[in-house]
């Protein structure tokens, strides 16, 4: 091979990577604005309950309407799917592709049993006649709570892409990493308002 063929590969490659890198930072500002655009959303739904939770219409206050033990168990499953999940960014990380789509289908699983647990309050709170219609508080929390399980359920839609393009991959390439590490700042996000919103 010659010195001049040599330099030229040389150059095709520094010029690829340089793309590559360009297509990775507009990517990471691009989710960050996303992820920021969301804080900014879950911020004013949080101010709109904080301004609300008094008014009951008349009807009783909205911690007794709770079962905490319930409310408790629900978060322990988001919680440990963010446990899960992490496990899955360091299989990654040492490119064990097996024990990756492991961990990403008992994220799913924890997922879903807190999304299965959410939307089971809620109907049992509007059976017992407490619906989103019936005061201002029981509006706000309806709409603080129903947007972040909607969240939940796109993450949860989001896993079951990653394991399918996990399942697809013949190797544990750049790509796939740079999805999950997106997916994971995502469902790590999703966990931090939850606790706001246990807390509160």
């Amino acid at each position: 091979m010659t010195t001049a063929t040599t330099d030229m590969l040389h150059h095709h490659d520094d010029h690829h990577e340089h793309h590559a890198n360009e297509a990775d930072a507009t990517d990471i500002f691009g989710f960050w604005m996303y992820i920021m655009t969301d804080c900014i959303l879950f911020a004013t739904l949080f101010a709109g309950f904080a301004v609300m939770y008094q008014n009951t219409a008349s009807g009783p206050a909205l911690g007794t309407l709770f079962n905490m033990n319930y409310v408790l168990k629900e978060t322990m499953f988001l919680l440990f799917s963010n446990l899960t999940f992490g496990m899955a960014a360091l299989a990654a990380y040492k490119n064990k592709k097996a024990l990756i789509l492991t961990f990403l289908v008992l994220t799913f699983i924890l997922g879903s049993g807190f999304v299965t647990m959410e939307v089971n309050e809620f109907i049992n709170l509007i059976h017992e006649g407490h619906s989103f219609q019936n005061s201002g508080a029981l509006s706000a929390f309806f709409t603080l709570v129903a947007t972040h399980g909607l969240h939940v359920s796109f993450g949860l839609l989001w896993i079951l892409v990653m394991i399918l393009q996990f399942s697809l991959a013949p190797n544990v390439n750049r790509n796939l990493k740079r999805r999950l590490t997106y997916l994971g700042l995502f469902w790590n996000f999703l966990d931090i308002v939850w606790i706001f919103v246990f807390t509160i």
